[in-house]
């Protein structure tokens, strides 16, 4: 069942019309031009042959993406350590069913994988329209790193997580399998709020002058509502396993779709004001430097183990 205190938003009419828009949102104006760089199309032009594999070049996909400080990084730096961490968790045998842990991570990873290499490569048509938003907007470089960090959680867990659980399949044992993914829950949230808390320090600067702290920009993203999101993915998955139909399947790929999307609307037409928006990037221009928040990011992650 949907966390409760997940729902609240969709009850303020504005969220709603906001949402609306986002559905229906022209993604093309997100599209870059540009040619595509081959020190990063190396990484990920091939399948993931395993879980060492996906974290391995996801990895190095990061430090080049830092290195270069083109903010796709900033969703990544999370991504690695989540992967890293599941990783972990898989080989101490924390999950009833280790194998299928091993498959729903390399197939979720694919999906960022192909999005990432289409996107890159000027493929648009291929690439899902929440990751045309999150990787457009980090490269064009105008919205905060707060909002390129929740967009791409938003299209990675509202878009390709139902899709990947559909693909790996949720049978036999489906109750154990369920329990597996749930315990993926602790790790992802804890990962989420020592991010928040990270962005909240370099913020502020700017949020001290205006008296505002980070509410509006990533609220929606609290560990019940990602708990919610991904239970809502699961519900997703067995609708399109007990179906097994395809008119059903593309119904959901679009509805998932347009949700995905329009969440990245409201993520990039947050509730502060004109006056609190320009002190946080008058805070990013002067004092935000994506590689010491990236080193920051993985060693307080790494501190903060149970």
């Amino acid at each position: 069942m949907i966390h409760a205190s997940v729902s609240p938003w969709w009850l303020d009419t504005g969220v709603v019309r906001r949402l609306w828009r986002g559905i229906r949102l022209d993604t093309t104006q997100f599209t870059v031009g540009g040619s595509a760089n081959p020190d990063l199309l190396e990484l990920v032009a091939e399948p993931f042959e395993s879980v060492e594999d996906v974290a391995d070049r996801l990895g190095e996909l990061e430090a080049r993406l830092v290195e270069r400080a083109d903010r796709r990084c900033v969703f990544l730096t999370v991504y690695t350590e989540m992967t890293a961490q599941t990783a972990q968790e898989i080989a101490e045998g924390a999950f009833d069913d280790s194998e299928w842990m091993r498959s729903y991570l390399v197939r979720f990873a694919e999906y960022y994988r192909r999005a990432f290499r289409d996107f890159e490569i000027g493929r648009y048509s291929d690439v899902p329209d929440p990751w045309i938003v999150a990787f457009g907007t980090a490269i064009r470089g105008d919205a905060l790193v707060v909002q390129d960090a929740f967009l791409g959680i938003n299209a990675h867990i509202v878009y390709d997580l139902a899709l990947t659980l559909s693909d790996v399949g949720l049978d036999p044992n489906r109750e154990s399998k369920y329990a597996d993914h749930r315990r993926v829950d602790d790790t992802l949230a804890r990962l989420v709020a020592i991010q928040r808390e990270l962005l909240a320090e370099r913020y502020a600067p700017g949020l001290s002058r205006v008296g505002e702290n980070l509410a509006g920009l990533d609220d929606r993203w609290s560990a019940s509502a990602l708990r919610g999101a991904r239970e809502t993915a699961w519900r997703a998955a067995v609708v399109r396993t007990g179906a097994r139909w395809r008119p059903v399947e593309a119904s959901t790929d679009w509805l998932l779709s347009r949700t995905a999307t329009g969440g990245a609307s409201l993520l990039l037409s947050p509730t502060v004001s004109p006056l609190t928006m320009r002190a946080l990037h008058d805070v990013e221009a002067n004092r935000f430097d994506l590689a010491s928040y990236a080193r920051a990011f993985h060693d307080r992650s790494t501190v903060e183990l149970p």
